[in-house]
């Protein structure tokens, strides 16, 4: 592993970096690596405990895992960074399910994905690094390339999968539903989750937009989702934080008017750094959409909404962009505009929802469910980070060793934007190979930075 990373570093400062990279088709493959993982016999280790103190940095674990064989279709990446996504939050701590039941679904599939069914699982949905090997039936990528991932992993033998990948009935996420993840030192892919690194981006940098930059874009901007255009007020909850940031973005980028709903004056600033206008500091302005446990308050829900018209003189949301869930999801269903648009995904405080029906049906509004992206709006979102359209929202960095605090801190929700994990790179601001482009766009990279 030693050699590979040396490899990989030479390409710093080099004027040939894809020469320097291309010598790794000659280095053998490890026979074993680092990864972060999650044990079957720990499941039980959290019985009884609510959620919010279950710790995830008890059930994360690194160990020395063999190197599994290739398959058609597959890639073996180095993986130089990755990210913590709340998937792995929610791996961690064995809910709503151990993701060895996933496991052990995709293990009964073929001979093939019997590998993947493990007592072990190596986690992580995001990565930034460099091809190593490829397997048979793999044209577009070679040895040394430099690739980020998306977490779509989807077999498309199944008719369904080809009008739209994610209703292939095979469809998995890498490192949640899958094993072999992105939160080691290398990473089993399927070929077309691969997609160009940013070349302006540090290797950090790059793993961290992956899984929430493309359900963002699923979400927000695909034909999949809401359909945003010009001009569409877009409510969006948690709109400095890690898939949020990304949809205060889009919604900039394409010309529509984004209403940031936070829970602090930091975050508050993020999103008027980012180019928002209208923000709700919603613990300053002391919004409680549950009376209790069972009741929401109705009279939060008409407060809230004449907060928005106050802000947009008078407009009621298009778009409402949802992911806390159980919440949130009454408010956001009874302020959206008639015929609005209410689109959906993760549900980080509660998946049970509860709404009005009244103000859905009666006001012929839509609520959509939306769940990561397929190949094309994957890379789409990737292309917008190459451009330098979207920028990543790195705050903070660990090395691979300390996963669990960073895993920890998302359960807790004490960051902003990305946690970002160094897993080869022994340093932040490695990679960067268009300095140009870079230095056009440098506060807006390290905006997070520090938060």
């Amino acid at each position: 592993m030693q050699d590979i990373l040396e490899a990989i570093m030479a390409a710093e400062g080099s004027a040939q970096p894809e020469r320097e990279l291309a010598g790794l088709a000659g280095l053998p493959v490890p026979e074993s690596y680092r990864g972060v993982v999650v044990r079957a016999e720990d499941t039980r280790m959290f019985d009884g405990m609510a959620t919010r103190d279950k710790d995830p940095r008890k059930a994360l674990h690194i160990q020395e895992v063999p190197t599994p064989e290739l398959g058609p279709g597959e890639a073996l990446v180095a993986v130089m960074a990755s990210a913590i996504n709340y998937n792995t939050v929610w791996t961690s701590i064995f809910e709503p399910l151990p993701t060895f039941k996933f496991l052990q679904r995709y293990g009964r599939l073929s001979e093939l994905t019997r590998r993947h069914d493990l007592p072990y699982h190596v986690v992580g949905s995001d990565a930034a690094g460099v091809v190593l090997r490829t397997g048979p039936g793999v044209t577009r990528w070679k040895a040394g390339d430099e690739v980020v991932a998306h977490c779509l992993s989807v077999e498309l033998e199944d008719a369904a999968g080809h009008d739209d990948t994610m209703l292939d009935p095979q469809q998995r996420i890498w490192g949640f539903e899958t094993n072999f993840g992105g939160l080691a030192e290398l990473a089993v892919v399927k070929a077309n989750q691969l997609m160009p690194k940013p070349r302006h981006l540090s290797w950090e940098e790059a793993a961290s937009p992956g899984l929430v930059n493309s359900t963002a874009y699923r979400q927000l901007v695909s034909h999949h989702g809401a359909n945003m255009k010009q001009g569409d007020v877009v409510l969006i909850w948690g709109a400095s934080g890690g898939l949020g940031g990304y949809a205060t973005q889009m919604a900039l980028n394409g010309g529509a008017i984004p209403v940031c709903v936070v829970s602090s004056p930091e975050k508050a600033e993020l999103c008027r750094k980012m180019g928002a206008e209208l923000v709700i500091d919603r613990t300053a302005e002391g919004f409680r959409f549950w009376k209790d446990e069972e009741t929401q308050d109705q009279d939060e829900w008409r407060r809230f909404g004449e907060r928005i018209r106050e802000l947009t003189g008078g407009e009621d949301p298009d778009i409402v962009f949802e992911h806390p869930g159980r919440e949130t999801f009454g408010a956001s269903v009874y302020v959206a505009k008639k015929g609005g648009t209410i689109v959906t995904c993760a549900s980080t405080s509660g998946y049970l929802h509860q709404y009005d029906n009244r103000y859905l049906w009666m006001h012929l509004k839509r609520i959509v469910g939306s769940h990561f992206a397929n190949y094309h709006e994957a890379w789409q979102a990737n292309r917008l980070v190459a451009l330098g359209k979207v920028h990543p929202t790195v705050s903070k960095t660990y090395p691979l060793e300390q996963t669990g605090q960073a895993a920890y801190e998302v359960h807790r929700n004490a960051h902003q934007g990305k946690v970002g994990v160094r897993c080869l790179a022994p340093a932040d601001g490695l990679g960067v190979r268009d300095a140009e482009l870079r230095s056009r766009h440098e506060t807006a990279i390290n905006r997070f930075r520090g938060h």
